[in-house]
């Protein structure tokens, strides 16, 4: 149910009581719920990335449009900021950012070179039922396939875990939280 690769920069400051952790995945893997529990456990703060999304960004992915990479860039910057200042602070933070791409894992390490991507890890058809039973969000399941698509492997010399989300919430929090500690 978890995979963990512990390779960092070299100097990469990590406190492990105070973790610098990227939620990433899809839409639909559970990113915000899962990334909030696992704050929880953690005893660190939590952000949605979503919320760091520009406005214009937010309209786009509404209308159905998928966002460009000029788009996502000021976007992951944003979210590399939030780590780096919560690592300065030394209070850790868990951030819930879709990092599809090496190039935007690679962008928010440029400002957080400790944090840890905690991948969300589902089949198209779990993925797809849980947006069917989403409500109220601006990420509509016709971008399921772009964004799986998407999604670059995490390489071995990224500091990650890997947890299979095909189970019950309070499992797949208690292996997240198991991996990110262990790293």
């Amino acid at each position: 149910m978890v995979s963990m690769s512990s390779e960092t920069e070299p100097n990469a400051e990590l406190d492990p009581s105070h973790p610098l952790v990227v939620v990433m995945g899809v839409s639909g893997a559970g990113k915000s719920t899962i990334g909030a529990l696992v704050a929880d456990a953690l005893g660190v703060s939590f952000v949605d990335g979503d919320a760091l999304h520009p406005l214009e960004n937010v309209k786009k992915m509404a209308a159905g449009t998928p966002l460009t990479d000029d788009d996502r860039w000021p976007w992951l910057a944003k979210v590399g900021e939030a780590l780096a200042d919560a690592g300065e602070r030394g209070s850790g933070l868990v951030v819930a950012c879709s990092a599809l791409k090496r190039a935007y894992r690679d962008a928010i390490r440029g400002e957080a070179p400790g944090a840890l991507f905690l991948l969300l890890s589902g089949s198209r058809d779990v993925l797809s039922r849980r947006l069917e039973g989403r409500s109220g969000h601006f990420m509509p399941i016709s971008l399921l396939d772009s964004q799986l698509a998407s999604l670059e492997p995490l390489q071995l010399d990224e500091r990650s875990v890997i947890v299979d989300i095909d189970a019950p919430v309070e499992l797949v929090v208690a292996a997240a939280v198991i991996g990110v500690r262990a790293n």
